[in-house]
């Protein structure tokens, strides 16, 4: 079939996320046909640097030869098996992995498929653990402005991003979203690598005035992913932490994008030197291969749902795909070679030559507000007035048009806004890195050059 006759029958039938399928008509879908390391390559030949790692998923290259393996020889044994009252070993062995990586306290693990129901999990659990410990007014959350937690009902409610909110407001649950840290534009004319989080001040103000009805605090931690990648201080972490304790209210660190190395660390709240009571995990744990999720709890959260059948007390959600044998074994395999080929220093290493090489390439661009950057996510804001910090109507759809010529000139950089940002695989060599980051700045130049 050819590329013509492929992309009807996907418009025909196929409706992707997170898009406007009319913009389709001018920008037809990619089919893709295999994928190597960084690159992905469509069905023409064509190819095309993944520079964000396949929506935030791909860690150690496409078709990785370990990976494979794993899968395959997992697949000649056990698919799949219910997972109530059944167990299969990869389930067991990485659950017993997450609790020994996990920050301290983190010990029973809840199998999902997908980070926004790894979240809905999340606060579910957090609002029956309080009505179960006698605390029945604790029904609220508190997140932040910006905050992205998933498109299910829950997750939405605890977002933060009206983009994804507005159409579903009357249906969402009632829930406080405060002022979160800024640090490109903040009030305080603070950095965030010195400041003392001066932006807590918000949160403070609506926890300590309504924390009996506040069942827990729902953020990401260290870097806010849709409102633009906003990289803020571990002090402002630290502050939430200790208000939870104050206040019996849940801290739930929703590690799904940010988790397994992406910030310079294993999990994005040891900048922070933080454990959570709630902890979710995906995107990167199966390395880009499989659906797999995680909501890791405390001890003392998990106690209060043990007890005789006839309390009633038991957590009742489940997923079909719940512990599923192939994902958990490409788990495992994903956190060998973390631990095989010392990944945690090479991402750091690789960082540091990241930012120097950014940097340098942008330095003469006037329309770069700023570039800001942990670990291997790095972020390039745009913005019409740079004096000002004022960024571009969002109608102008400017990430937009330049990750479009990103595209023909082979790399992909899926746009945020006005924010164009790299989050590569770990694999990415010192070649490929300046091939990314060459073809960025073409793609941001040529844009302005023509506008």
């Amino acid at each position: 079939m050819d590329i013509n006759e492929l992309q009807r029958k996907d418009l025909e039938h196929i409706w992707h996320p997170c898009s406007q399928m009319k913009d389709y008509e001018d920008l037809a879908p990619i089919v893709i046909k295999k994928g190597y390391g960084v690159f992905l390559e469509d069905i023409n030949g064509s190819t095309y640097l993944d520079g964000i790692s396949s929506w935030w998923v791909n860690l150690f290259g496409h078709s990785n030869k370990r990976i494979n393996k794993a899968l395959y020889n997992q697949s000649e044994n056990l698919e799949h098996v219910i997972f109530a009252n059944f167990s299969s070993e990869p389930a067991i062995k990485l659950a017993e992995k997450i609790a020994n990586i996990t920050p301290s306290g983190l010990n029973k693990v809840f199998f999902s498929d997908n980070g926004s129901s790894a979240n809905e999990i999340a606060l579910k659990i957090s609002y029956q653990y309080h009505k179960q410990s006698k605390k029945t007014k604790k029904k609220k959350y508190v997140s932040l402005k910006g905050a992205y937690h998933g498109g299910t009902i829950g997750a939405l409610s605890v977002g933060g991003f009206d983009l994804y909110k507005d159409t579903f407001k009357p249906i969402l649950l009632d829930s406080f979203n405060v002022d979160g840290p800024d640090c490109y534009r903040c009030k305080y004319d603070k950095s965030r690598d010195t400041c003392n989080a001066e932006c807590f001040e918000s949160m403070e103000k609506t926890v300590s005035k309504n924390h009996e009805e506040i069942t827990a605090i729902i953020l990401e931690p260290m870097l806010q992913g849709a409102a633009g990648m906003r990289i803020y201080s571990p002090n402002y972490l630290k502050k939430v932490r200790n208000l939870c304790d104050k206040y019996d209210i849940n801290l739930i660190a929703d590690e799904v994008a940010v988790g397994f190395g992406r910030t310079g660390k294993m999990f994005a709240c040891e900048h922070a030197n933080i454990s959570p009571d709630i902890m979710t995990l995906g995107k990167g744990i199966t390395a880009g291969y499989l659906p797999i999720a995680l909501t890791v709890v405390t001890d003392k959260i998990y106690s209060a749902f043990y007890d005789d059948y006839t309390k009633l007390k038991g957590f009742l959600h489940s997923h079909s795909y719940s512990g599923n044998p192939l994902g958990c074994r490409v788990a495992l395999e994903s956190l060998n070679i973390f631990k095989d080929e010392d990944i945690i220093n090479k991402i750091n290493n690789k960082a540091k030559l990241l930012r120097k090489k950014v940097l340098n390439s942008l330095s003469d661009i006037p329309n770069v507000g700023e570039y800001r950057q942990i670990g291997m996510i790095g972020a390039i804001e745009l913005v019409e007035d740079k004096e000002n910090k004022k960024g571009f109507d969002w109608k102008k759809r400017v990430g937009y048009e330049i990750y479009k010529i990103a595209l023909k000139k082979g790399v992909l950089l899926r746009p945020l806004g006005n924010v164009i940002y790299f989050m590569p695989p770990y694999i990415i060599n010192e070649k490929e890195m300046d091939f990314m980051v060459t073809k960025a700045k073409e793609s941001i130049k040529e844009y302005f050059n023509n506008n």
